[in-house]
Parts: C-alpha cells; structure tokens; sequence
C-alpha cells in the first residue's frame, strides 16, 4: 500500500485482560450464609490515543456482591484492547471508539466476570447484554446539556 493510500482501515490489533481484582473479605465463613446475595454490577468505559492510528478501548465492571451488610466478594475486571482506525471521518471516529470497539471487547470481560467468580466458589454471575449505541447517545445528549463554559 502506497503512503498516500485513503482506504478505511478498522482493525483489532489485540485483545487482553488489563486489570483484574477478587476480594472475599468474609470468607470462609460468608460461604455458609444462606440468604439470596444482593449483585450491585457498574460499568465504565475508556479511551485513548496510543499512537498514530491506534486506540486504547477499555471495558471495565465492578461487581459487588452482599448479603446484609457483608460482603461476598468483589470482583473489577477491566478488559481492553487496541484499535487501528485510520482514514475515517472525523464525526464517524468517536462513534467508532464509543460503540463499536466495546461491543467487541465486552463479551471477553462477560467471561472473566463469569469465570472468575466461578473460580472462586461462587455461581457465576452473567453479565447482561449492554447496548453501546444507547449509552453512547445517551452520553452525546447528556453533554450537549452541560452548559457552555462550565468546569
């Protein structure tokens, strides 16, 4: 390919596991509790330029699973991976980043999630399917409301 070469370019240079934590402050006597567990799950999303080209996509989600007032375990996962996008247009990048490239990564960090808790004696925890697009908007309209000039 010639240096001059506009062609769209979206590829996955790599897939990893970047983070990833289990705590189980209350073991083992929290494994003889008896009361169904209350799961709190958060996600987050980041993104960042590592290079001409190529972007950092991150998926992170923090389940905190309780019965009363102790804790079971939690678990944060952050899955991310690298990104080549090149020769796209401006307004179709941040789409890009903001939807596309978690809709890829997050069915990784749904089995970390599963497996780890598995692993740790506990019956797994799914995580729900997430609708990027959705929350990508919602983000676009949320800060289309701040207003101008705030800090």
């Amino acid at each position: 390919m010639a240096d001059n070469d506009q062609t769209p370019v979206f590829q996955i240079q790599r897939l990893y596991l970047k983070d990833l934590s289990l705590e189980q402050p209350n073991s083992p006597l929290i494994f003889l509790e008896q009361a169904q567990p209350s799961v709190d799950i958060n996600l987050g999303l980041g993104a960042e330029p590592v290079g001409e080209g190529m972007y950092e996509v991150t998926v992170t989600a923090t389940v905190t699973t309780t019965v009363g007032d102790k804790t079971l375990f939690l678990v944060e996962a952050k899955q991310a991976g690298i990104f080549e996008i090149r020769n796209i247009p401006q307004d179709q990048l941040q789409p890009i980043i903001g939807i596309a490239c978690p809709q890829i990564v997050y069915p990784y960090l749904r089995a970390v999630v599963s497996d780890v808790c598995t692993r740790a004696g506990f019956p797994p925890v799914i995580l729900s399917e997430v609708n990027f697009q959705a929350m990508y908007e919602a983000q676009q309209q949320q800060q289309g409301a701040t207003p101008n000039g705030a800090n």
